[in-house]
């Protein structure tokens, strides 16, 4: 299996566990590239997006030295938090996609979780 493969079997596998535990909750989605971080607030039951941020934003791009670092990331959860929070949402799932819990992805929970989100 080629590289795609497997990261699409991750975040299938990751989708489905989260779907058996989620109880209704909302989705928060996290995509990272080299560089830059996004992250959705999806309501799967609707198949919308509820809130995003993301580091490529010209108000994130002016305050960041870089969006690719975990200082960008935990911004960015920020951001996602307070527009979540905007939108009436407070509890969400994590759904960190194929990628571990670590580095920019974790900075970027801790910074939703201090915005004021739970999971």
């Amino acid at each position: 299996m080629d590289k795609l493969a497997l990261e699409t079997r991750r975040r299938s596998r990751l989708r489905y566990s989260l779907k058996q535990k989620s109880g209704g909750r909302v989705r928060l989605s996290v995509f990272r590239s080299g560089k830059h971080i996004y992250a959705q607030v999806i309501d799967d039951s609707q198949g919308r997006t509820l809130a995003a941020a993301s580091s490529i934003e010209k108000p994130m791009r002016e305050t960041l030295k870089t969006g690719a670092d975990k200082d960008a990331a935990s911004a960015v959860g920020k951001l996602v938090a307070e527009r979540a929070l905007a939108a009436g949402v407070t509890a969400v799932v994590f759904d960190r996609g194929p990628y571990l819990y670590h580095g920019r992805v974790k900075s970027l929970a801790d910074g939703a979780r201090e915005g004021g989100l739970s999971f």
